[in-house]
């Protein structure tokens, strides 16, 4: 039998199948793990938006990854077709900040770790990655951190300008991320996304703005990240 023959002899033959118990624990200890992903993304992420809705995804990219891992693992043959199919889709996702991919990928690994079976390190990794992200939460300590909807706006067009306006949100708070802005003949407005550590600040940023212009409306609104 030629080296060709062989080749395609293991093509056909090799399909081992898959431990139904081990897949089931796997998937038992992994959804705990990503549910404590989640509210950790939730509590220590510094994202200043829809923090609660990207870490809804986490247990579906996990599990999905694992669920590959442990049918392409089997066989060679579905391997290769495995990166054929990769090759035609094209995944596109709104990353908006470096943190938020780093997270994903940490789903990723825990999927892959879990597909290949390798429960023991996957379990001693995640724990020690979860020791260091919320450590280094406390160390930053945030915990009064806030992440809050600023809306400003003033018929004040002359005084209460973009740049104005940034600067003094950069004085007083640690974050924020201007979503929109609006400047007709009559008015001026922006709306801003903005990380809060302490209710004082809140106040401060009020009174600078007003220093500004007396024109300026402010309000103040939860964004329900978590």
């Amino acid at each position: 039998m030629d080296k060709w023959s062989l080749f395609q002899k293991f093509l056909i033959t090799e399909n081992a199948q898959v431990s139904v118990v081990d897949f089931l624990i796997n998937s038992a200890i992994l959804i705990i793990i990503m549910v404590i992903l989640s509210l950790t993304y939730g509590h220590c992420a510094s994202s200043l938006s829809g923090r609660k809705k990207f870490a809804a995804n986490f247990i579906l990219i996990a599990f999905t990854t694992m669920l590959i891992i442990s049918i392409v693992k089997t066989s060679l043959a579905l391997s290769l077709g495995l990166v054929g199919a990769l090759s035609i889709v094209r995944f596109r996702a709104a990353i908006k900040e470096p943190e938020e991919l780093s997270f994903l990928f940490f789903s990723i690994s825990v999927g892959l770790g879990f597909g290949a079976n390798q429960r023991l390190v996957t379990m001693v990794a995640t724990a020690v990655m979860l020791l260091i992200i919320w450590g280094r939460y406390f160390l930053n300590n945030k915990s009064e951190k806030q992440n809050l909807f600023l809306n400003i706006s003033s018929s004040d067009r002359e005084n209460v300008s973009l740049t104005t306006v940034k600067k003094v949100i950069n004085e007083v708070l640690p974050a924020a991320r201007l979503t929109r802005y609006d400047e007709t003949d009559q008015s001026v407005e922006s709306s801003w996304w903005i990380e809060v550590k302490k209710t004082e600040q809140l106040q401060q940023l009020h009174r600078e703005l007003e220093k500004i212009s007396e024109k300026v409306k402010i309000s103040f609104i939860d964004n329900n990240t978590y």
